[in-house]
């Protein structure tokens, strides 16, 4: 229970790894409010979790619209009169070819998987700054620190994030907030289905060719969201008290090999 009695909030918590993180912050004795854009299948993630005993409860959360954040950190500590930790994890895929880029599509990426970032602290830092305990934990990837074909949008927003939680750290830091970060490499999402007629990317013979048979994936599996959720437990704890501004990648060994 070494969160007993701390209040989290969990972006894009419907699925994945939010939804991960949210059951594991619960675990250890936090109350969770789990946040995501998709109403429905959150809707059903956390009434999982709440027939296993856990608190946790759900608001819909567009991380998008700075307005919509300041409702959800508002409904946080209305519901238990505080916020600890905040997780911030809602984001969308993109692998859009440069040609096929438009602006709009650029802008919309941006909003999500990094205006989001910001829009959420903004809306939680009222209420983290009057905690003993205050930890922001931001959701990069390995993308945001390695090129990858058609992740101009994508991958520059992730760096985007990971540069964030520096200056995060930096400017909260006096206050006795952290911010670190979490870079996942390949995990077993749905944000990894890539191909059209519904086959995981992890299934196929390029991947399983590429990373585990020659090696480029040292532990030579995808991670489990799962896998991504104790990280994140470590950082909101307070195992983690002199850590911030950090990156922990967590990707099998992907970024130690060439």
């Amino acid at each position: 229970m070494r969160l007993e009695g701390r209040v989290a909030i969990v972006t894009g918590a419907a699925r994945g790894i939010g939804l991960a993180a949210a059951a594991a912050l619960a675990v250890e004795g936090a109350h969770v409010l789990a946040s995501d854009i998709d109403e429905d299948v959150l809707a059903g993630a956390v009434k999982v979790l709440a027939a296993k005993k856990l608190s946790v409860i759900a608001i819909k959360c567009d991380v998008s619209d700075a307005e919509s954040a300041v409702e959800m950190a508002d409904m946080a500590n209305r519901q238990w009169g505080r916020i600890d930790i905040l997780v911030n994890n809602a984001a969308i895929s993109d692998d859009t070819p440069i040609d096929e880029l438009t602006g709009e599509r650029w802008r919309h990426v941006m909003a999500v998987n990094l205006d989001g970032v910001l829009h959420c602290t903004r809306a939680a830092l009222p209420f983290l700054r009057r905690s003993p305990c205050a930890s922001i934990i931001n959701i990069a990837s390995t993308q945001g620190f390695r090129g990858q074909p058609h992740a101009m949008a994508y991958a520059t927003a992730k760096g985007g994030v990971v540069n964030l939680t520096r200056c995060m750290a930096v400017d909260f830091g006096p206050e006795g907030i952290r911010a670190n970060a979490v870079a996942p490499g390949y995990i077993d999402t749905r944000m990894a289905l890539q191909k059209q007629d519904g086959t995981h990317e992890h299934q196929t013979e390029w991947y399983q060719d590429i990373y585990v048979k020659h090696g480029r994936m040292p532990l030579r599996r995808a991670g489990k969201p799962e896998d991504v959720a104790g990280p994140i437990l470590f950082l909101a704890s307070d195992e983690s008290r002199y850590m911030t501004g950090q990156v922990l990648v967590v990707d099998g060994g992907f970024t130690c090999t060439y």
